[in-house]
């Protein structure tokens, strides 16, 4: 996988990941101090760190989601194995990782996937 491609959807995830978690500061002062907490560490330690338990109990499930998924793609990164699908190995198009930067399967596995759980 291209190392600039990669960087730029790093960036972008990390975007991602700080709104998620500034929109979860501006609820309350306890919040705030769970949000420094996490920012105050090195980013990929935070990524691959589990989120405090309070913390995701606080976000709506699909911010509690996404934020997850950022967090696994953001380790996925730093362990040099992003941009690979996890079910079969083949490298995900870069089309899919712009439209969706945290996939973690190849167009015809997540449907597979999907087809299985209908």
């Amino acid at each position: 996988m291209d190392k600039k491609f990669v960087e730029t959807i790093k960036k972008d995830l990390l975007a991602q990941r700080n709104v998620i978690l500034e929109s979860l500061a501006g609820q309350s002062d306890d919040m705030k101090k769970l949000v420094k907490s996490a920012e105050a560490g090195d980013v990929i330690d935070v990524a691959s760190d589990a989120i405090d338990r309070t913390l995701l109990d606080s976000l709506g499930s699909q911010d509690a989601a996404r934020l997850q998924l950022i967090d696994s793609a953001l380790d996925r990164i730093q362990q040099g194995k992003y941009g690979l699908c996890i079910k079969c190995g083949k490298e995900i198009p870069q089309q899919r990782l712009k439209a969706l930067p945290y996939a973690l399967m190849c167009v015809t596995c997540a449907a597979a996937e999907e087809r299985k759980h209908r």
